[in-house]
């Protein structure tokens, strides 16, 4: 017997309440029971060397790693608070990171986008439209004939679409998108590992620079004083007039060389003022006093080479760019099957909007849809060819990547272990070169020697205390270039990475 309910009659669209929970019901335990096409992500085998080849025994014994020595802040063994600060305000500040971190937040929408096609789509329609119908004259008179009429009309209904996954193609496509995040956020540890690396090299170049004008400016002092002795020498008849010209020659050589060196200077602040995403001269009050370069330490916790495998983010980032191609097979092999829906809608409609809970024409249509595409020239089939080589070319990067990353360890390891030799030879030739132009001064003033003997005693000590101070900034370079190539500067201390890890 039908109901005579005053409210069931006003609301008859409400009626399909009842199948859409038994149809919702049944989509989930298909999407509960529905496979997953595709292959599952495996992470590919690395094959580490058991040891680091880059430096001598005794050399590795001398760097090995010790307590205290923090490789995921490795600038604080140089324990120079201006380099601690700079590194701070650029993790901070510098607008490569920005971006990184802005990246993080477009892939983290694109997760929100790929997992919503699990969910059913609801939308809502709603019209209204007023009719004006105007009739011709009858040719005979009418009683009660209207020329013209005007009605309103109301409608409003919902159209709702479930595309059910059962094999798997929408949350491979969640899959890949999450692996996409967790690669993006491997991007901004990268950038963090050369944005802070830039930082310390620039740094120690400003110091190394400095100090190379330190050394020019003094050895130039010494060089007028020479001037002003074969001055005197020449005006008592002691010296011959080539004798204060090759002395004067040779100030004004070592004094050429102060305006290129405070160009670099200068350039190496605006440098540093960029990785701080600061304007050029921001920094030119703060870095201008000179300071030396910083003692270099000699404590490199290098750890095992395996180790290298996880704490490298760009070895991380190929790693997880590798799963997202691997999970987009899956998503393109899905389109080879049938796609079933779950559609509905409802709508209702009256003339007026006083006669809407009283007098309303109302429909609905429930039920699955399915769909299939039986030919299309080869689109799908390629399309799962062309991911399947996007996912070997994934493979193949991974594996260069790795190759890559111990390379870099060595070459680093070794050019810093020949550096530091090199550097103590120089310090001894320093040594040297300072009693020679000490004694050769010595001698030329007591009539003992030529001038030339001067001479060439001063441009020894100028070249080989230049090319120790060179010395000694490349070796704090190639450290930090071995802690950049065994994955420091990145690790989630306060400030750094300012993204929460992914579930």
């Amino acid at each position: 017997m039908m109901s005579t309910n005053p409210a069931m009659s006003a609301r008859p669209a409400f009626r399909i309440l009842d199948p859409i929970v038994r149809w919702a019901v049944l989509a989930l335990g298909l999407l509960a029971g529905g496979c997953m096409v595709g292959p599952n992500f495996q992470r590919p085998a690395a094959q580490a060397p058991k040891a680091w080849l880059g430096a001598t025994t005794a050399t590795m014994a001398a760097h090995a790693g010790a307590p205290g020595v923090e490789l995921e802040r490795w600038w604080r063994a140089f324990k120079d608070p201006e380099l601690d600060a700079l590194i701070e305000r650029g993790v901070r500040s510098n607008l490569d990171l920005q971006l990184a971190r802005q990246r993080i937040l477009q892939a983290r929408a694109v997760v929100g986008e790929s997992a919503s096609g699990l969910w059913p789509s609801l939308d809502f329609s709603g019209q209204y439209q007023r009719q004006h119908t105007r009739l011709p004259e009858p040719s005979t008179p009418t009683p009660g004939f209207q020329r013209s009429t005007t009605q309103n009309f109301y409608q409003a209904g919902f159209d709702s679409l479930w595309e059910l996954d059962l094999f798997g193609g929408v949350r491979r496509g969640v899959e890949a998108s999450r692996a996409d995040l967790r690669a993006s956020e491997q991007s901004l540890r990268d950038t963090l590992v050369t944005v802070c690396g830039e930082i310390g090299v620039d740094y120690l170049n400003l110091r190394g620079l400095q100090s190379q004008l330190k050394i020019t400016r003094r050895n130039l002092q010494t060089q007028v004083h020479t001037v002003e002795i074969a001055r005197k020498r020449h005006d008592v008849g002691f010296a011959a007039a080539l004798d204060v010209y090759n002395a004067e020659a040779q100030a004004e050589s070592t004094r050429a060389q102060i305006p290129a060196l405070e160009a670099s200077i200068r350039q190496t602040m605006y440098q540093l003022s960029l990785l701080l995403g600061e304007e050029p001269g921001a920094l030119l009050k703060e870095l201008s006093p000179e300071r030396p370069l910083p003692a270099i330490p000699m404590q490199i916790p290098s750890g095992l080479p395996s180790e290298l495998l996880q704490r490298r983010p760009d070895i991380r980032r190929a790693e997880e760019q590798l799963h997202a191609a691997t999970a987009r097979i899956g998503v393109a092999v899905a389109d080879l099957f049938p796609k079933f829906s779950l559609t509905g809608a409802a709508s209702a409609q009256a003339n007026t909007l006083t006669s809407w809970n009283k007098s309303v024409t109302s429909s609905w249509a429930l039920g699955p849809t399915v769909s299939w595409n039986l030919f299309s020239g080869g689109l799908f089939w390629n399309r799962v060819k062309e991911n399947r080589a996007l996912a070997e070319q994934a493979l193949t990067t991974y594996r260069q990547t790795v190759l890559n990353a111990f390379q870099e360890v060595e070459s680093a390891w070794i050019a810093f272990d020949r550096e530091t030799e090199r550097g103590r030879s120089l310090a001894i030739a320093v040594d040297r070169n300072r009693h020679a132009v000490g004694l050769s001064n010595q001698l030329y003033v007591e009539g003992q020697t030529e001038f030339l003997t001067v001479l060439v005693a001063q441009q020894a000590l100028l070249a080989t205390e230049n090319a120790l101070a060179q010395s000694r900034n490349a070796a704090a370079d190639d450290l930090v270039t071995v802690y950049k190539a065994l994955g420091g500067g990145w690790q989630n201390w306060p400030g750094a990475i300012v993204t929460p890890p992914h579930k």
